[in-house]
């Protein structure tokens, strides 16, 4: 079994900065992609940020310049810097990794979520 824990979430004023965690413990092998989605209208979750294995990385329109995806892969962690930010980024933010617990076998698994609120 493995379990996602993530941290940073809070309350920020419009313009300001928060990070986010996501540490994966648990029965690992390797981790594949890591990633934070968060909802969206006619969505169940979109894509904020993926980072892969080898540092490639991707985002949404609407974060990037702004959002900066990393990870640590000795510490199965994946971070979510996010600066600029707005009201409309206003969200439960996900994460996910794709996690290989054995030689054949990859699992995607998701976090509790955690509530980022950009207001004044």
């Amino acid at each position: 079994q493995v379990q996602l824990v993530e941290s940073g979430g809070g309350l920020v004023q419009p313009g300001g900065s928060l990070r986010l965690s996501c540490a994966a413990s648990g029965t690992i092998r390797s981790i594949n992609a890591m990633g934070w989605y968060r909802p969206a209208p006619g969505k169940r979750r979109e894509l904020v940020a993926v980072i892969t294995s080898g540092g490639s990385t991707n985002y949404a329109d609407s974060v990037k310049g702004r959002f900066t995806i990393s990870r640590d892969n000795a510490k199965n962690t994946v971070y979510l810097q996010m600066n600029s930010l707005k009201p409309e980024d206003t969200a439960v933010y996900y994460c996910n990794a794709d996690v290989r617990t054995t030689t054949t076998v990859v699992v995607r698994y998701w976090g509790q979520g955690t509530q980022v609120t950009v207001s004044s």
